[in-house]
């Protein structure tokens, strides 16, 4: 049970502090108080959403802190289990247990365990048909449970199988499609045979093309400049230095760098005249180096951003083809084993499938017979279980939905198409009813499980949520003076101004306040005559 709650920065709550009792804890309270602030806490502490709007204004964080009282319980210390989560205006979230930090999944995980919200959504949940298989596998909790976790390993392991199948083309249209696409891409690069540097060479050969008369031009120049004048002037030099350098060893060695001048320059001559010749290219040579680097271009495209990354690719997609063409064999074990799975999964969806629909009439008489102490006696649910037998599905091969028949002489219809506000608060209730003589949840909260419904009907409401609080802490939001009546611990929530900002307070009621609080309920007042109607409904609780 949860014996303390903490509640810092949300909403108009400033700093709140509540400590909670076992049974029936009912909260009630003027409009506008705080009383959904205080349940929209209990979903934060549980791992809810949280919007950064709703931290209190003028303040840069919000901090819930319950502790719960579980002594036969693992996890607690000396019987208690504090758990805690900070979370700042900057999105950050901190959440402790028995202070250890842990992720927001983590704490989700873990306070799934503990306590369970049922809000004005869950109204919608009930609608959603996928739940109602959850609703009927809780009912018969242990009774399935081993069955149902066989099933699953074989579901995900058929999953995995299948998975894997696809990946390796177990269906023959695909493997061979698959085939046909990589033999075509491997010849495609087999046919340009690619050599590893070709399309640096052919880029710098075609920058020569594109300015090849600019080339010729300026070596005609240089060229010139070094024509047979120049060249036979420093022969003139190097053989007028030969005469005297027999005199001074300067002279020689002067001469010994002239005349390398002059061998360089011989040497540069012959070569600029080669280039010359070189730069002579032809339209169709022209033609072949921009069809080559189209085709590289178009290659890279498909296969890589280089020849080098082409080239490799064309080695994975060969080991690809040998391993496609050898995996016949591996992929008829596959479908052997998953052959088995089927089998297995069938035998055991069956099994599952057999005790759901005993169970289900078993559940649907119980609801029935609760509904008609909600004050719904033509009501009848009827929960259908289908075996869908050509599918396979996470729960087995069965679609559960609930149906109902609300008024004599009526067609049974799905739940979603007949239900009206007050009934589907009924209806749910009668679901938690059954269901919590079974669930191991410790904590029930219900925010205004009173919507839409008045009179005798919420009488029986407030005796089965009394009736529920005798196996669980129930925390419960109403306006209703029967279900405040029913409480084993009332609270008044109120806000209050102080300077100008409006605060929430909330106080556990003695039995005096109690009496005072049920006659406000009930009609709007404090007087003789509503003290008296609260104090009669105060001793039905006590008989």
């Amino acid at each position: 049970m949860i014996t303390n709650l903490h509640i810092k920065n949300i909403g108009i709550i400033d700093d709140l502090e509540i400590n909670l009792n076992r049974g029936l804890n009912v909260l009630t309270g003027e409009t506008g108080a705080g009383k959904s602030l205080i349940i929209g806490s209990l979903d934060i502490i549980s791992g809810g959403r949280f919007s950064k709007e709703m931290i209190r204004k003028g303040e840069d964080h919000s901090f819930v802190e319950i502790c719960l009282y579980m002594p036969e319980d693992s996890n607690s210390i000396d019987g208690n289990i504090i758990v805690s989560r900070e979370i700042f205006s900057n999105g950050r979230n901190m959440c402790k247990i028995n202070g250890r930090l842990v992720t927001v999944t983590e704490l989700k995980d873990f306070m799934k365990n503990y306590i369970e919200i049922h809000g004005q959504n869950d109204n919608q949940k009930i609608l959603d048909s996928k739940t109602h298989i959850e609703y009927l596998d809780n009912f018969i909790s242990n009774k399935i449970y081993s069955l149902k976790q066989e099933y699953l390993l074989a579901f995900n392991k058929y999953k995995e199988i299948k998975k894997e199948l696809k990946q390796n083309y177990g269906d023959e249209k695909e493997k061979q499609r698959k085939l046909d696409l990589l033999k075509y891409q491997l010849n495609e690069i087999n046919e340009a045979n690619l050599k590893d540097g070709e399309e640096e060479n052919l880029d710098e050969k075609r920058k020569i093309m594109q300015n090849s008369e600019k080339i010729v031009e300026n070596l005609s120049v240089t060229q010139e400049a070094l024509g047979e004048t120049t060249i036979d002037t420093i022969s003139y030099a190097v053989r007028a230095l030969e005469k005297i350098e027999g005199i001074d060893k300067k002279y020689q060695n002067c001469n010994n760098s002239l005349k390398s001048i002059y061998y360089e320059l011989q040497e540069l001559s012959r070569d600029i005249s080669n280039y010359k010749e070189e730069i002579d290219f032809d339209e169709e040579e022209r033609n072949k180096t921009e069809e080559r680097l189209d085709l590289i271009y178009s290659l890279k495209r498909k296969y890589g951003n280089n020849i080098q990354e082409i080239l490799n690719y064309k080695e994975e997609i060969s080991k690809e083809i040998e391993r496609i063409e050898n995996l016949d064999e591996y992929n008829q074990k596959l479908k052997q084993t998953l052959q088995e799975l089927k089998e297995q999964m069938n035998s055991l969806a069956e099994s599952i499938h057999s005790i759901r629909l005993e169970n289900s009439k078993i559940l649907s008489d119980r609801i029935n017979q609760v509904l008609k102490d909600l004050e719904m006696p033509n009501a009848k649910i009827n929960i259908h279980v289908n075996y869908i037998d050509e599918e396979f599905f996470e729960n087995g091969k069965d679609q559960v939905e609930i149906y109902i028949r609300t008024n004599l002489g009526e067609d049974e219809k799905q739940l979603i198409k007949i239900a009206s506000g007050g009934e589907m608060s009924r209806i749910m209730l009668a679901i938690k009813k059954v269901l919590s003589e079974a669930d191991k949840t410790p904590v029930l909260v219900f925010d205004e499980i009173d919507t839409g419904i008045s009179g005798k009907a919420a009488n029986a409401v407030a005796e089965k949520l009394s009736d529920i609080g005798c196996n669980h802490q129930v925390l419960c939001i109403s306006h209703l003076a029967s279900i405040a009546a029913k409480a084993d611990f009332n609270y008044f929530i109120s806000k209050n101004v102080i300077g100008e900002r409006t605060t929430t307070n909330i106080k556990q009621l003695n039995e005096e306040e109690t009496i005072e609080e049920i006659a406000r309920i009930s009609s709007g007042d404090i007087n003789e005559i509503s003290i008296q109607y609260a104090l009669k409904l105060r001793d039905k609780k006590a008989s």
